[in-house]
């Protein structure tokens, strides 16, 4: 597969980052208060969805349609935009819907630039927060918060003893799967929600994170950026996310490798 080459595509990471103030504004001008909320779910079970999440992804579309109309797009409200093109936007208008609905700050719009499947760009944008997380390169990714950048870095140190870990299997392990891995639940974890999880191994603050059923918008745009600040991202069976999957989220290679071990009973799940 031929190579992204970030140097030619600075082009790309001023759209992202401009976008990423147009959401925050976006959202305190007219998307914070007057949402309907509904639920995507027939019968049992409940997945919520805003009018917010649908005004969100179709601004997004707008904006990459205006400046690149030839480029592929799939968003979690309004489905796929075929062409023949190698680029891809992948778009999670708002991620962590039921956090946005009752007021938590924690939710997050997800955006990743594809090539050829692969994410290359990743934008984790936090509009409460007044915060966004963006990589430039496959090695180079920041964090910029109330107009101030600071590079991204994980805890390339940490150890399997002592690691800070944080885990959401979203009701799909049974009890008897999660007795199959009884050792991670022993570890020491700490509480956080959706991409923000994975952002905190990032910075340093987390070491690990683990999550079960992710969607490529759930995780495809935060790869990037976690493996420009050093982290490693991969599924359970230490293969690339292309589809939807479960995902491993590591501060380092050790302690990844030793999370991939403890995890393998579930690995085929």
């Amino acid at each position: 597969m031929d190579k992204f080459n970030y140097k030619n595509y600075s082009i790309f990471y001023n759209f992202l980052n401009r976008l990423a103030k147009d959401l925050t504004k976006l959202y305190h001008q007219k998307l914070c208060k007057n949402f309907k909320v509904s639920n995507k779910i027939k019968g049992k079970g409940y997945d919520p969805v805003t009018t917010s999440d649908k005004a969100f992804e179709k601004f997004i579309r707008l904006k990459i349609n205006e400046k690149f109309p030839n480029h592929q797009i799939v968003g979690e409200e309004f489905g796929f935009k075929k062409s023949k093109s190698d680029y891809t936007w992948v778009i999670d208008p708002i991620d962590g819907t039921r956090s946005f609905v009752i007021g938590s700050p924690t939710w997050s719009n997800l955006i990743s630039l594809n090539y050829k499947q692969l994410p290359v760009m990743g934008l984790v944008n936090f509009p409460v927060l007044n915060k966004f997380y963006l990589n430039r390169t496959d090695k180079i990714a920041h964090v910029f918060e109330n107009g101030k950048k600071r590079r991204l870095k994980v805890n390339g140190s940490a150890k399997i003893k002592g690691v800070k870990l944080t885990a959401a299997f979203h009701g799909y392990l049974s009890f008897s799967q999660q007795a199959k891995i009884s050792q991670i639940l022993k570890l020491n974890h700490f509480p956080t929600s959706d991409a923000l999880s994975y952002m905190q191994v990032a910075d340093g603050t987390l070491d690990v994170a683990i999550q079960c059923g992710n969607h490529i918008w759930d995780i495809h745009p935060s790869i990037p950026i976690i493996k420009a600040a050093g982290g490693v991202v991969t599924n359970w069976r230490n293969e690339n996310i292309i589809k939807r999957d479960n995902a491993l989220v590591s501060a380092n290679k050790l302690v990844h490798k030793k999370i991939l071990k403890l995890l393998s009973p579930l690995k085929k799940i």
